[in-house]
Protein backbone atom coordinates (compact mmCIF):
# COMPACT_ATOMS: atom_id res chain seq x y z
CA UNK A 1 0.00 0.00 0.00
CA UNK A 2 1.53 3.55 -0.85
CA UNK A 3 2.63 5.79 2.19
CA UNK A 4 3.16 9.00 0.70
CA UNK A 5 0.59 11.29 -1.86
CA UNK A 6 3.41 11.39 -4.52
CA UNK A 7 3.32 7.46 -4.54
CA UNK A 8 -0.56 7.57 -4.43
CA UNK A 9 0.06 10.29 -7.94
CA UNK A 10 2.44 8.13 -9.97
CA UNK A 11 0.55 4.84 -9.09
CA UNK A 12 -2.54 6.22 -11.09
CA UNK A 13 -0.66 8.47 -13.42
CA UNK A 14 0.04 4.63 -14.90
CA UNK A 15 -3.59 3.93 -14.70
CA UNK A 16 -5.55 6.68 -16.56
CA UNK A 17 -7.70 5.16 -18.80
CA UNK A 18 -8.40 1.80 -16.60
CA UNK A 19 -11.75 0.83 -15.33
CA UNK A 20 -12.06 0.90 -11.91
CA UNK A 21 -14.42 0.46 -8.67
CA UNK A 22 -14.63 3.17 -6.03
CA UNK A 23 -16.10 3.05 -2.54
CA UNK A 24 -16.10 6.52 -0.76
CA UNK A 25 -17.31 6.92 2.85
CA UNK A 26 -20.40 8.94 2.24
CA UNK A 27 -20.40 10.09 6.18
CA UNK A 28 -22.94 8.93 8.74
CA UNK A 29 -22.40 4.92 8.40
CA UNK A 30 -22.79 5.48 4.46
CA UNK A 31 -20.42 3.83 1.59
CA UNK A 32 -21.27 4.90 -1.54
CA UNK A 33 -20.11 2.29 -4.32
CA UNK A 34 -19.72 4.00 -8.23
CA UNK A 35 -17.79 2.31 -10.98
CA UNK A 36 -16.36 4.08 -13.83
CA UNK A 37 -12.62 5.16 -15.53
CA UNK A 38 -10.09 6.78 -14.38
CA UNK A 39 -9.86 10.09 -16.21
CA UNK A 40 -7.26 12.82 -15.39
CA UNK A 41 -4.86 13.27 -12.95
CA UNK A 42 -4.08 16.42 -11.46
CA UNK A 43 -1.50 17.52 -8.64
CA UNK A 44 -3.91 17.42 -5.78
CA UNK A 45 -6.89 15.50 -7.50
CA UNK A 46 -7.95 12.68 -9.41
CA UNK A 47 -11.10 12.70 -11.85
CA UNK A 48 -13.19 9.19 -12.57
CA UNK A 49 -15.74 9.04 -15.26
CA UNK A 50 -18.90 7.36 -13.75
CA UNK A 51 -20.47 4.60 -15.64
CA UNK A 52 -23.58 6.97 -16.79
CA UNK A 53 -26.44 3.95 -16.77
CA UNK A 54 -25.51 3.83 -12.54
CA UNK A 55 -25.03 7.69 -11.70
CA UNK A 56 -26.93 10.91 -12.27
CA UNK A 57 -23.67 12.66 -12.71
CA UNK A 58 -20.70 12.13 -14.95
CA UNK A 59 -17.46 12.75 -12.81
CA UNK A 60 -16.14 12.99 -9.09
CA UNK A 61 -13.23 14.28 -8.06
CA UNK A 62 -10.98 12.91 -4.99
CA UNK A 63 -7.77 14.00 -3.24
CA UNK A 64 -4.86 11.72 -2.89
CA UNK A 65 -5.04 12.44 0.59
CA UNK A 66 -8.55 10.48 0.09
CA UNK A 67 -6.83 7.44 -0.44
CA UNK A 68 -4.09 8.32 1.62
CA UNK A 69 -6.30 8.49 4.35
CA UNK A 70 -8.49 5.34 3.42
CA UNK A 71 -11.64 7.53 2.67
CA UNK A 72 -12.05 6.35 -0.74
CA UNK A 73 -11.07 2.63 -1.85
CA UNK A 74 -9.67 2.09 -5.48
CA UNK A 75 -9.79 -1.53 -6.96
CA UNK A 76 -8.76 -1.90 -10.44
CA UNK A 77 -10.82 -4.47 -12.38
CA UNK A 78 -8.03 -5.31 -15.16
CA UNK A 79 -5.24 -6.38 -12.36
CA UNK A 80 -7.47 -6.78 -9.12
CA UNK A 81 -4.88 -4.64 -7.22
CA UNK A 82 -6.87 -2.41 -4.79
CA UNK A 83 -5.48 0.66 -3.05
CA UNK A 84 -6.91 1.89 0.15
Amino acid sequence: MPKTLAEIKQILDGRIGKRLTLKANGGRRKTIKRSGILAETYPAVFIVELDQDENSFERVSYSYADVLTETVELSFVDDLSKMA
